[in-house]
């Protein structure tokens, strides 16, 4: 078991596990004979296009956020390459610009050999000529250092990415290899048709390759041994808040109760949860289970995996303000909604959790994310306006007081 305590580069932030064990079991800071000792050879030699039945078998879904079948974007990409003389490019995506995740960073710094297993693996079975890891400054020397201790990632090429909220999305990761230029695309090219260099481009989440690798080596049946059915395997989660930051490995459809708990917080003490992080939801009762799989109730989607705790004394209408002004300010500027709807949800936000006594405000601010929502160049203003939406409806009290004059969370209770 990967011993609380571990300590991510440059963090002081704990790795541990929930029930299981597999993406750190060689330990932390595992180089490549304890990588090697731990889970043995990736079996390269017995990879070929077939091996991407075998993801679907095994029920995998993406690890950054969105969580599409990783099957499917695999077959999308060896479709597309079918013809070309150019084969298709693979890109590990370890950016991690969402302020409050550090699960990528944590599996970087102690288990980077089997996210390059993962990548070869892809690599193989698309018959893919280019590889990248494309990961941020705090975790490059030991990324850096793991690829060149392996003579089979002399292909693997590692890109610096900047920390900015929107460097991670795939377009983005691609345009930044591309060009330098870490800026989102416009969503409606398929990058699994033409993505670096115009090449078919699959981009994975390092999490999601590391996954890969293991499926490589102990086939679909070992994957989904632990997990559910609608959401099979483990997943990294990073937790933060009234908590020790930490990262924790949990089995899928884990409830949120029991992973708050394990990570050592009281229940009784917290407010609301914030899941899947900037983009994500808030939530409160803790009667969730946290599965990519949906509509069915009580079921909250992981995004990028992050879990940050409101404790009860927190107002989470002046939580949500002060990320949806940072959300304002991580604009691309490539579109209105993204130039002109966040400012605008975020000066209203900011007038409602400052207490300004005008009824119309909520009003304001749900049409403005109505209007905002699926009319950006990219995903940046669906993602804010859904974040700004679970506020509205979680916080409703809260709301309600706020428009008073009060806040109920305050020591104080008044504000101005």
């Amino acid at each position: 078991m990967t011993p609380r305590g571990t300590a991510m580069v440059g963090e002081e932030r704990e790795v541990a596990s929930l029930a299981t064990h597999r993406l750190f079991a060689a330990g932390p800071n595992a180089d490549l004979a304890s990588h090697a000792l731990a889970f043995g050879p990736v079996p390269l030699d017995r990879v070929d296009y077939s091996f991407i039945s075998v993801v679907e078998a095994s029920g995998l879904t993406g690890r950054g956020g969105a969580a599409f079948s990783s099957w499917r974007k695999m077959a999308a990409t060896g479709q597309a390459r079918g013809g070309r003389a150019a084969g298709p490019a693979v890109v590990a995506n370890g950016a991690e610009g969402e302020p409050l995740s550090f699960k990528d960073k944590a599996l970087l710094a102690h288990s980077p050999h089997l996210v390059i297993d993962g990548l070869l693996v892809a690599g193989r079975a698309l018959q893919a000529p280019l590889m990248y890891i494309y990961a941020t400054p705090a975790v490059l020397p030991v990324v850096g250092a793991a690829v060149a201790a392996r003579g089979d990632a002399r292909r693997i090429k590692v890109v610096p990415a900047p920390e900015t909220f929107i460097a991670g999305q795939a377009s983005a990761v691609v345009n930044s290899i591309s060009t330098g230029i870490a800026l989102p695309t416009d969503r409606r090219l398929r990058l699994g048709e033409s993505g670096v260099k115009g090449r078919p481009t699959l981009v994975f989440n390092v999490e999601t390759l590391a996954h890969i690798a293991l499926i490589a080596r102990h086939g679909a049946a070992r994957f989904r041994s632990v997990g559910s059915d609608r959401d099979p395997g483990t997943r990294l989660v990073s937790l933060s808040g009234s908590c020790a930051d930490q990262v924790l490995e949990v089995e899928g459809d884990a409830s949120l109760a029991r992973i708050l708990s394990t990570a050592g917080v009281d229940l009784a003490e917290v407010q609301a949860v914030l899941v899947g992080g900037y983009h994500g939801r808030w939530v409160r009762p803790l009667d969730y289970r946290l599965s990519p799989a949906g509509p069915e109730s009580h079921v909250v989607r992981p995004g990028a995996g992050v879990i940050h705790v409101l404790p009860a004394t927190g107002c989470g209408l002046e939580a949500t303000a002060r990320i949806v002004r940072y959300l304002a300010a991580q604009s691309a500027r490539q579109c209105g909604p993204c130039m002109f709807g966040l400012p605008a949800m975020s000066r209203v936000l900011d007038a409602i959790a400052c207490g300004e006594q005008d009824p119309g405000l909520p009003g304001e601010l749900a049409r403005l994310g109505h209007l905002v929502g699926g009319r950006g160049a990219c995903h940046h203003p669906d993602g804010t306006a859904r974040l700004v939406g679970s506020a509205l409806e979680t916080f409703s009290d809260d709301v309600a007081a706020h428009l008073t004059g009060r806040c109920t969370r305050s020591a104080g209770g008044h504000h101005g």
